[in-house]
C-alpha cells in the first residue's frame, strides 16, 4: 500500500464538526456528497467506509461501499442495494447498514465520534456483496493507493 493520503471534503461537513441532521438516523439517514482533492490518475475505484469510533465493538462499521468509479466527487444520497447502478454497480457490503448507508444513531443522549475513510485503488475488487470491511480491506490491501478519513461527531 502506498502511503499517500487522499484529501477530500465531506459537503456539509467539517472535520472534527458535528454530523448535519439529514446525514444521520434520526435525520433522512442519507449518505453524503464528497469531493476529491488530490486523486491519484492511477486510481480506477474509490471506496467509502463509516465507522462509529465510539461503540463497544471496536470500529463499528456503520456502511462500506467499494468500486465506485474514480472520479473527482461521489454523489450522495446513494441508494440501497448490493449493487448501485448509478456507480456502475458498486457493491454495498455488510455492515450496520446491509448493503446500505446508515448514518450516526447513538443512544439518546451519548456523544459518539465517528469516521469516514475514502480510500482510492488501481482495480476493482472482487468480492460478494456479502463481505464485511474486514473482508474488504483483506482483498484491497495491496491494490490501495491513497487513503484520507474525517471525523465527525453525533449525539
Amino acid at each position: 500500500m502506498n502511503n499517500d493520503v487522499l484529501e477530500f471534503q465531506c459537503i456539509g461537513m467539517d472535520n472534527g464538526s458535528r454530523f448535519p441532521m439529514e446525514y444521520t438516523g434520526r435525520g433522512q439517514d442519507k449518505s453524503p456528497e464528497f469531493v476529491i482533492k488530490n486523486l491519484s490518475p492511477n486510481a480506477k475505484t474509490l471506496a467509502v467506509t463509516l465507522e462509529d469510533l465510539s461503540h463497544p465493538v471496536k470500529d463499528f462499521t456503520h456502511w462500506i461501499i467499494w468500486n465506485i468509479p474514480a472520479a473527482d466527487k461521489i454523489k450522495g444520497n446513494i441508494p440501497a442495494g448490493k449493487a448501485v447502478p448509478m456507480l456502475r454497480n458498486a457493491r454495498q457490503g455488510i455492515g450496520y447498514g446491509l448493503h446500505r448507508y446508515a448514518g450516526p444513531k447513538p443512544p439518546k443522549g451519548k456523544k459518539h465520534i465517528y469516521r469516514f475513510t475514502v480510500y482510492s485503488l488501481e482495480c476493482e475488487i472482487n468480492i460478494s456483496a456479502n463481505s464485511t470491511k474486514r473482508n474488504f480491506l483483506k482483498k484491497a490491501e495491496k491494490h490501495i493507493i491513497q487513503k484520507g478519513s474525517i471525523i465527525g461527531e453525533f449525539e
